[in-house]
């Protein structure tokens, strides 16, 4: 009689998390043409990438909470949600993520901070903007509006 075969070893099923952000396009319509309000991150490469403001949504806040303070903290605006956008997911480390967003206008602009999020804020026609994104799922929510 020959030995039993070994047995695989037991695999935990891997735990699946997923993850909610929600962010802000601010908009300002009073001149002649509409401008974005948009966020420079460094990555890793020194390279200043360009998107909309947003970040997790923390314990007991709504996610238009969320964007309202992300937008704030990110940018130094107070903006005041019109609507909600499409929003967008997309995999980060293999699990899915999920990113709402609002549409803003500006309540109050205080002033600009660097931080430890963002290096650059700019305001920018909306048509530049379509070309200064650097993620087409940002271009997505800014050709929503």
């Amino acid at each position: 009689m020959s030995p039993p075969s070994p047995q695989p070893p037991q695999r935990r099923p891997l735990r699946r998390v997923d993850e909610t952000s929600a962010g802000g396009l601010v908009l300002d319509r009073r001149g002649p043409e509409a401008r974005a309000a948009l966020i420079g991150r460094l990555d890793r490469r020194g390279r200043l990438l360009w998107s909309l403001p947003k970040g997790h949504v923390e314990a007991g806040e709504t996610e238009e909470q969320t964007a309202v303070r992300e937008v704030q903290e990110e940018t130094g605006i107070r903006g005041r949600i019109v609507r909600e956008l499409p929003g967008t997911t997309y995999n980060v480390s293999g699990r899915p993520k999920v990113v709402r967003y609002w549409l803003m206008e500006v309540e109050h602009e205080g002033p600009f901070v660097p931080n430890d999020e963002t290096d650059e804020l700019r305001w920018v026609p909306a048509g530049e903007a379509l070309r200064l994104l650097s993620y087409d799922r940002d271009r997505d929510v800014l050709r929503s509006v």
